[in-house]
C-alpha cells in the first residue's frame, strides 16, 4: 500500500438520510444510491458474524463512505468522526500481514482467511484502516459515475 492508495474517509452515523442531506445542504455533495448488503465477516477472535450493512458513497473527491452504525460492532459512531480511511491493496492478506507487523490489529475481514476482500485494522491512536481488494474498483468507479448500486 502506498498514500495515493487512499479512496475514501469512513464516516458512521446515527442517521443516514440526515447526514447525507445536511452535507448536501451544507457543502453540496452529490450521493450515489445507497448500498445495503448482507455481509458475512469474521472478527478478530475468528468469530463469524452474519449481518446487513447500509452505506453510501459521494459521486465528487473527495470521496465520503457514510456508513449507517450498527450496534455492538466496529460500525459505531467514532468520537472523532471519522472512522475509517480506505486504501485499494493488491493483496489484501499480504498488506493486513504487514499492518499487524506495525501494531494495527486485525479487528475483521470479509472473505476467505488466505484472500480476504477487504480487511480493518485498528491502531493505538487515529482512525481505523479499510483495505479493500483493487480487483473491485473497477466497479467501484462505475457506481461513483453513474451512481448506480453495482450490487442491485
Amino acid at each position: 500500500m502506498r498514500p495515493d492508495d487512499l479512496f475514501h474517509t469512513g464516516i458512521v452515523v446515527d442517521d443516514l438520510d440526515d447526514t447525507l442531506a445536511r452535507l448536501t445542504a451544507a457543502v453540496g455533495y452529490r450521493w450515489c444510491e445507497k448500498i445495503c448488503l448482507p455481509s458475512q465477516i469474521t472478527t478478530a477472535d475468528g468469530q463469524e458474524i452474519e449481518m446487513e450493512s447500509t452505506f453510501c458513497y459521494s459521486m465528487g473527491g473527495p470521496r465520503l463512505e457514510i456508513i449507517q452504525a450498527t450496534p455492538g460492532t466496529i460500525w459505531e459512531p467514532a468520537t472523532s468522526g471519522i472512522h475509517h480511511l480506505g486504501y485499494w491493496s493488491d493483496d489484501v492478506a499480504a498488506d493486513s500481514a504487514r499492518l499487524v507487523e506495525h501494531g494495527m490489529v486485525r479487528e475483521l475481514h470479509g472473505g476467505p482467511e488466505d484472500a480476504p476482500m477487504f480487511a480493518y485494522h485498528r491502531g493505538q491512536v487515529g482512525p481505523r484502516i479499510e483495505i479493500l481488494a483493487r480487483w473491485m474498483s473497477p466497479m467501484f468507479e462505475q457506481y461513483w459515475t453513474d451512481g448506480k448500486n453495482p450490487f442491485s
